[in-house]
């Protein structure tokens, strides 16, 4: 059982790192990008999926 538990941890830890970088690529102002971040990193999971409905956006690469 516990193993499942630091699987689970582990997928928390890898979406939140990939959020925080999102946030920090986004076009959001220094303010903005302060806030979502520290939203993501106290409350992982529900900060998460916050950040995924609501959040600032990365920036586009343009082809």
């Amino acid at each position: 059982m516990s193993d499942y538990a630091g699987f689970g941890g582990l997928i928390v830890l890898v979406l939140d790192v990939w959020a925080i970088i999102s946030i920090v690529g986004s076009r959001s102002g220094t303010g903005a990008k302060v806030l979502w971040t520290l939203l993501v990193l106290l409350m992982p999971v529900l900060g998460f999926i916050i950040w995924l409905v609501a959040g600032p956006k990365a920036k586009s690469a343009k082809v």
